[in-house]
């Protein structure tokens, strides 16, 4: 593995992020090279970078980008697939809403294999 797939994996794995100022002790390198690795993996927008601040000495704190989700992996019909924001306490295999979305979904689906 890479030594960038293994930063990336770190800061990926640890849902608070991991402190610049500790990357580099993980990976066992020195912080000229972590410090490449990190503006490879802003350049390719893979994480974001946010200042922290640590005892008074300022260091960044490296998150795993949020992805944009596609609107339409949660449509279907026009309707919002009925989970969000949903306060039933049922399971995903006996839920009427969910069922009748997903039914919507595979009409839309016939459909458009059809034309």
């Amino acid at each position: 593995m890479e030594i960038e797939d293994q930063a990336l994996k770190l800061i990926v794995d640890s849902p608070e992020g991991v402190l610049q100022s500790e990357l580099w002790k993980l990976l066992k390198i020195d912080s000229r090279k972590c410090s490449r690795i990190v503006k490879k993996l802003l350049d390719s927008e893979k994480i974001d970078r946010l200042e922290h601040k640590s005892d008074g000495i300022k260091t960044y704190r490296l998150r795993q980008k949020k992805k944009i989700l596609n609107p339409d992996l949660i449509m279907a019909g026009g309707e919002l697939l009925p989970c969000v924001g949903c306060e039933e306490e049922c399971s995903f295999e006996e839920c009427p809403y969910l069922m009748d979305w997903m039914y919507q979904l595979a009409i839309e689906d016939y459909q458009e294999k059809s034309e």
